[in-house]
């Protein structure tokens, strides 16, 4: 009898094909605009004019226009890393050492990649294993803008003996 899923996920993305130092360059980027830049923002009720005065950082350090706010960047970068490291996700665990590096404005792209930081079993779940990500987005001018490290609990092909 066949799954629900079959024919939908890859054949990639099982906790066994992400060895320690594995380094991937996610084959899609993203413009970040007007919506997602500003929206977020304006739904969590933060009220830095940086978000939302377009002309508030002319002849700044940090640019002209309005920025991106940070979760909004961080929220793109893991939208681009999903289907290369969450097709087989089992459970979110936990993202820690977030880092917004530089400043996204309205209209710039970010593009996305990731590092195997280590793998473990999960005595609980012998169908899946821990796998700890390091993930980055860096703009159109390769500046790294965001950087964060992802704990997930990803689907094994084959379960492992608990013998």
């Amino acid at each position: 009898m066949s799954e629900p899923t079959d024919g939908l996920l890859s054949d990639g993305g099982y906790f066994e094909d992400f060895p320690v130092g594995r380094r991937m360059r996610h084959a899609r980027a993203a413009t970040i605009d007007e919506v997602e830049g500003g929206f977020l923002a304006k739904q969590v009720v933060n009220t830095a004019q940086a978000h939302f005065n377009e002309h508030l950082l002319q002849g700044t350090e940090l640019g002209s226009g309005r920025l991106v706010f940070g979760l909004a960047t961080a929220s793109m970068v893991y939208g681009l890393v999903a289907t290369d490291t969450a097709e087989h996700l089992v459970s979110e665990l936990g993202w820690d050492k977030l880092r917004f590096r530089a400043p996204m404005h309205h209209g710039d792209t970010v593009e996305a990649f990731t590092e195997v930081l280590g793998v473990s079993d999960d005595i609980d779940h012998p169908n899946a294993g821990v796998v700890r990500f390091k993930h980055w987005g860096r703009r159109q001018d390769a500046v790294v803008v965001f950087e964060g490290e992802r704990t997930a609990l990803i689907e094994r092909r084959e379960p492992r003996s608990t013998s």
